[in-house]
């Protein structure tokens, strides 16, 4: 029976768990931390909501990291304290997930994952196909939102596309945007868009909860496949030395990255995604 493992009980790693659990579409859900007292309240208290919120996944909980062995999906979320893993710990977690088993993907749901990801590709040679984040797509909500706001409409009919490096390069494509069947720029003035755009800076990192609901629909897709189109942070190469990981549209499939996209930009919005990649 698959399962995808949360490694961490802190915040996020409780968001994410909670959310994967109420779309009710993956069996089970293990929150895997060394602190297991808190790992396994954390794992109660989401069960306890099944009745009110009418799922029937099974959120449990282990101490040991041995217990994320056949997972289908490794998320990699934040620790008791709140605390994403990250540095030289953050690699050696990595490190040892690698070692349990080398062909699950790893999915980095914290704001923190680009680092990570490009010192997976680079330093312990995981492909990049494999190894991916989900925070730029908790990002694209946030400026949905606030587009809404804008426009006096749900975010939830506004579809944009932000892709670069987060938040002092990232690149919204507004030419590609829109609402209603119509392009956002012919409903937003000019200097709204461009004030959306000066809010990414307050808006990174993403809280947990947007966070985790970003991290429990990528995870999703990675067990069982999906038709939609996720922004995810992504190697697009990988050197000797460092690996250019930038957020970009991507096609996902069961078990990693079927194909990352051109995203539809002008030449203004390019240049500055170049820039981003040369960082």
């Amino acid at each position: 029976m698959p399962f995808v493992a949360v490694l961490g009980c802190g915040p996020l790693a409780g968001a994410l768990a909670h959310a994967l659990a109420v779309r009710d579409r993956v069996p089970e859900v293990r929150l895997v931390d060394p602190a297991e007292a808190v790992a396994r309240g954390k794992a109660l208290d989401i069960t306890q909501s099944a009745p009110v919120d009418a799922f029937s996944t099974r959120v449990t909980s282990a101490g040991a990291l041995e217990a994320a062995a056949g997972a289908a999906v490794l998320v990699v979320a934040d620790a008791a304290d709140g605390a994403e893993h990250r540095g030289e710990a953050g690699l050696s977690l990595l490190r040892r997930l690698h070692a349990i088993d080398a062909e699950t993907p790893i999915l980095c749901a914290g704001a923190e994952g680009r680092e990570l990801i490009a010192r997976g590709v680079t330093e312990l040679r995981i492909p990049p196909s494999r190894i991916l984040g989900s925070a730029p797509l908790a990002l694209e909500s946030a400026l949905r939102a606030l587009a809404g706001i804008a426009m006096d409409r749900t975010g939830a009919e506004i579809g944009l596309r932000v892709v670069g490096v987060p938040p002092d390069s990232a690149v919204v494509a507004w030419e590609g945007a829109g609402a209603g069947g119509e392009p956002l720029t012919a409903q937003l003035p000019a200097h709204v868009l461009s004030g959306l755009t000066g809010r990414i800076r307050g808006l990174w990192p993403p809280g947990p909860y947007a966070l985790g609901a970003a991290g429990a629909r990528v995870a999703e897709a990675l067990v069982n496949g999906a038709r939609r189109r996720f922004t995810c942070f992504v190697a697009m190469h990988a050197g000797p030395v460092r690996a250019a990981v930038t957020a970009m549209p991507v096609e996902l499939e069961v078990g990693g990255v079927r194909r990352i996209l051109e995203p539809a930009l002008t030449r203004q919005e390019r240049t500055r995604l170049e820039n981003a990649l040369e960082r």
